[in-house]
């Protein structure tokens, strides 16, 4: 008997992480047609009301394909219960190209509630461990090979220092190296200066870089964040869905340098294992803890996870507001919402 149509991918490389949601996305596809697809936050939504969608059929599908965010925080007994309970049943239930459901719980986390974890089948459990500086210069280098490129070895070292580690991040920016030069084209630190460094494009990571200069005050952070979210608005790059991801990437990043600092695992071994190989992104995350402590961070996170739903909800008409708001809250009210201040 197949196992249960039910999966866990947890860990902080988020490129390879959305890849693989992205690979059994088409799966279901192919397997079932037409399939009613649901993204769900964890801290937002009602267990119970997800299992009642896995549990109803469509009347214009054949499957549902749910995806549930910020898994680590399904922690009640009676929320995983329902979740073990589903399971099960979906197991014993599975006929090919009939009414189906899937769900994939994500966390950026490296592990979850191990309770929540056990009702998981072993083969469906995969972590998504951030890359050592070693295999992502080997990505990068396969990743142009692919292309039809060449890179020298200290073009892809200043690449690593400029572009945030992860996959996700390094596909995007250097997809703007096969727009520039013909196949075959052999990069040097002088391409990369001129591609990256003098017309740098704008992303949620130099919008996240703006948030953490310390060398501004917080009207002026936020006066450079809005000018640099306007660019992105303009841009190809201007879904909010991987604006907001990104957001939450870099915020879960900055939780777990919090972490690490509290541990007194502050080696440059230690940072380099956990994500933070570069000096450039050390200090843009010891810049970011001054401005951001633990809690923030947390409100930060939630904020974002808030923002997102709430623009799921309203639609395009009142995206640029949600984002735009979202931003005064990150840079002035460090994450807390407007309506949890009461203004003198």
């Amino acid at each position: 008997m197949p196992a249960a149509p039910l999966w866990l991918f947890t860990g902080s490389e988020f490129g390879q992480k959305s890849d693989t949601v992205e690979e059994y996305r088409q799966k279901a596809r192919r397997l079932f047609g037409q399939i009613d697809e649901y993204v769900f936050y964890a801290n937002d939504s009602r267990i119970a009301d997800i299992i009642s969608l896995l549990q109803n059929a469509s009347l214009f599908a054949s499957a549902r394909f749910i995806v549930v965010r910020n898994a680590e925080h399904i922690k009640l007994k009676a929320d995983i219960e329902l979740l073990g309970d589903w399971a099960k049943a979906a197991e014993k239930q599975q006929q090919p190209n009939q009414d189906a459901a899937w769900l994939i719980l994500e966390s950026d986390e490296n592990s979850v509630d191990k309770k929540l974890e056990n009702i998981v089948p072993k083969q469906n459990r995969i972590v998504f461990w951030e890359l050592f500086e070693s295999q992502k210069t080997k990505w990068l280098e396969n990743w142009f090979a692919k292309a039809g490129f060449s890179i020298e070895k200290n073009a892809l070292d200043t690449i690593l220092d400029l572009v945030e580690n992860n996959t996700q991040a390094l596909r995007s920016e250097c997809a703007r190296f096969l727009l520039c030069f013909e196949k075959n084209h052999r990069i040097t630190v002088e391409d990369v200066d001129a591609v990256l460094t003098r017309n740098r494009q704008e992303s949620v990571f130099t919008l996240f870089a703006a948030l953490c200069d310390t060398s501004k005050n917080q009207p002026q952070r936020f006066g450079d964040a809005l000018t640099i979210l306007q660019y992105i608005r303009h841009s190809k790059e201007s879904s909010s869905v991987q604006l907001l991801a990104g957001f939450a990437y870099c915020f879960r990043k900055l939780q777990l340098w919090h972490n690490l600092q509290r541990q007194g695992k502050t080696t440059d071994f230690d940072l380099k294992i956990n994500g933070f190989a570069s000096k450039k992104m050390q200090q843009q995350y010891a810049s970011a803890s001054r401005i951001w402590n633990n809690a923030d961070t947390a409100a930060c996170l939630a904020l974002i996870a808030r923002t997102d739903m709430n623009i799921r909800q309203t639609g395009k008409n009142a995206e640029t507001a949600e984002l735009e708001l979202m931003l005064y809250a990150l840079a002035m009210r460090k994450g807390r919402p407007l309506e949890s201040f009461t203004d003198s």
